[in-house]
């Protein structure tokens, strides 16, 4: 019995030939082609994730459907490809919309800048314009309550967040 394990262990070694794996040459060129794809499709989600990370949170979680390790069916295969290229059509949407949404935002910036008077009490933060940081530009009164009857309205940019700076340090 012994013996037999040994024989057989110069076919579990070569791996390249089709008859040790027992697959079709049709079968083993599109696993190959599918495990391309997701490859492919694996990369373009990772960079979209990179791109969006902090505005925008993109799921690329990968789901473990088996409890044993297996080589997967072609089906599978298809089903993983299928799925990731669903998972990037959402995370492109999702960037695109929140691209135009900070677009829009950095035009009502700009228009509030020009015209601090026409956009009354508002307040834009850095992410809503898609920048870092935890500043924001507030349309306030120039005086007070004076500066409100007077309409002498300016915009005035916080410089950040110094409590959490000051939290860091303590943390040090």
């Amino acid at each position: 019995m012994i013996y037999t394990r040994f024989v057989l262990m110069p076919d579990l070694l070569d791996r390249e030939t089709l008859t040790t794996l027992r697959v079709g040459g049709d079968e083993r060129l599109a696993r190959a082609e599918l495990r391309r794809q997701i490859a492919r499709l694996e990369h373009q989600l990772s960079r979209l994730a990179v791109e969006a990370f902090p505005r925008v949170a993109i799921d690329t979680a990968v789901d473990g459907h088996f409890t044993e390790p297996r080589v997967a069916g072609l089906d599978e295969l298809e089903q993983v490809r299928d799925a990731l290229a669903e998972r990037i059509s959402t995370a492109r949407d999702a960037l695109k919309s929140q691209n135009e949404l900070e677009t829009s935002n950095r035009e009502l910036l700009r228009r509030m800048l020009a015209a601090p008077a026409e956009y009354k009490w508002l307040r834009i933060s850095r992410a809503d314009v898609g920048e870092p940081g935890c500043g924001h530009w507030h349309s306030r009164p120039r005086l007070g309550p004076l500066g409100m009857l007077m309409g002498w309205w300016r915009v005035k940019v916080s410089s950040g967040c110094p409590l959490s700076a000051r939290l860091a340090a303590v943390e040090r």
